[in-house]
């Protein structure tokens, strides 16, 4: 059946900033899908709800909270380095819902180290789930936001474009950055197509954020929590990118921080902060370079690969 309120499917919604903006957008009249790989019998999920970073936070455990607490919601698995079940995802989106307006990418692999210390296997696990993974949802996403008379938003957790992020991860640094790379050339895509209702955007964190990473990286004495923000931070940034003109931020990578700051007026970010009256250590830079080259319009002799195309 169809959805009267705006639906949104978040893909990596288990648990951390995944859960956190499931939730909030839920709470702000949004009907939810939720995608991961993790499952489980909410009902036997002992506490309830369980640790948003553990183990035990499923997107089953999600859906209960959202349940709970007056939310449209519903869930499927999956494994998105399998093309096939992000399919059947957006499928079920469609069949449920009857349309999609949001897609969030956050499922996200994670090794930080330098090449050398960087398995190959570890790295194309990395590909599969950062940029191919988003890929193949943004293409099986597109039919329905073309159903929906090319009305919609993409958020897309990937970071500005800047030197620094490769120093000693590089084989991370590539996926996110070609993530980033996507948000930027799909938005000119769209610029080009007249789609001037649609946006995509990149959002990161300018301070690290309590999550299931962080926990993994902890140190014993937990005085690490004072460089630590809430998820909530995260999803107010996005509910409010939602909130703004698609032209406004089309194609924008920004932080949290700095998407608050500058466009909503925020000031004060101390509520965000995990030990209260800690200022957490901004992990960005101030300033982000500039991308645009002043031939941006200029696409030159356009050589568009349909013989190619209709060989695939």
């Amino acid at each position: 059946m169809s959805s009267t309120q705006p639906v949104a499917l978040v893909i990596g919604a288990s648990r951390g900033i995944g859960r956190q903006i499931a939730i909030d957008l839920s709470k702000n009249g949004y009907t939810i899908m939720l995608a991961a790989k993790t499952t489980s019998d909410a009902l036997k999920t002992t506490p309830f709800p369980p640790d948003p970073n553990s183990t035990q936070s499923t997107i089953n455990t999600v859906a209960r909270e959202i349940q709970e607490a007056g939310g449209h919601v519903a869930a499927t698995a999956v494994d998105v380095r399998d093309a096939a079940q992000i399919q059947h995802a957006i499928d079920e989106t469609l069949r449920l819902f009857g349309k999609l307006d949001v897609l969030v990418y956050n499922s996200g692999a994670i090794w930080w180290s330098s090449v050398e210390n960087t398995p190959l296997k570890r790295f194309q696990l990395m590909q599969q789930v950062n940029p191919e993974g988003l890929y193949a949802s943004v293409q099986a996403a597109l039919p329905l936001f073309e159903k929906n008379g090319w009305k919609g938003r993409i958020i897309v957790v990937s970071p500005p474009i800047y030197s620094r992020f490769f120093r000693g991860k590089t084989a991370y640094a590539m996926g996110k950055v070609g993530m980033s790379v996507l948000v930027k050339g799909l938005a000119m895509d769209f610029v080009r197509q007249g789609r001037t209702e649609m946006a995509i955007t990149g959002i990161w964190p300018a301070s690290s954020i309590e999550s299931a990473a962080t926990e993994h990286n902890k140190t014993s004495d937990q005085s690490f929590k004072s460089d630590l923000r809430k998820p909530t931070i995260f999803s107010d940034a996005i509910i409010e990118m939602l909130r703004a003109a698609p032209t406004t931020v089309n194609g924008l990578l920004n932080t949290d921080e700095d998407f608050l700051r500058e466009k909503c007026g925020v000031s004060d970010f101390s509520k965000y902060s995990v030990i209260a009256g800690s200022t957490p250590r901004r992990i960005m830079p101030v300033k982000f370079p500039i991308l645009e080259v002043a031939e941006q319009d200029d696409e030159g002799q356009r050589m568009d690969s349909e013989k190619t195309k209709a060989k695939l």
